[in-house]
């Protein structure tokens, strides 16, 4: 899992801001909607998960979860203004510009990415992903 609250509360409202930043933003829809898709992931989770409080009894919190090694990573822009490319790592990959912390993305959304012109992302050219995914970007 990820670093969501696990309550249904928060995890609605940061659904309703991407809701409205995604209807907004059109240049940057496409990474909006890989953040929407994780708090929907959580949220159901959340919500379908036998209630945790019973009346009386003490809440414990949730044991750490190991995350398994992401597939793909995603360095995004800081914003509309930065230099630097979006770009695509395979997640192994250690080289990568440093400055930005990626985000682990799965191979569906990594073809997403790669393929989609508004966004403009480039693939590593160290890790190739493109290879690895199976696509031709030339």
């Amino acid at each position: 899992m990820s670093d969501l609250p696990p309550d249904p509360p928060r995890l609605r409202a940061i659904l309703e801001h991407l809701e409205r930043q995604v209807a907004e933003t059109e240049t940057i829809g496409i990474y909006l909607r890989l953040q929407r898709d994780e708090v929907r992931k959580a949220l159901a989770h959340a919500t379908s998960a036998p209630a945790r409080a019973r009346a009386g009894a003490p809440q414990r919190p949730d044991p750490p979860r190991r995350t398994p090694p992401a597939e793909y990573l995603m360095e995004s822009k800081f914003g509309p203004d930065d230099p630097l490319p979006v770009v695509v790592h395979v997640g192994a990959c250690t080289i990568r510009q440093g400055r930005r912390t990626p985000s682990a993305i799965s191979a569906q959304q990594a073809r997403t990415v790669l393929t989609d012109t508004v966004i403009g992302a480039e693939p590593c050219p160290i890790c190739r992903p493109e290879n690895r995914l199976g696509i031709d970007l030339a």
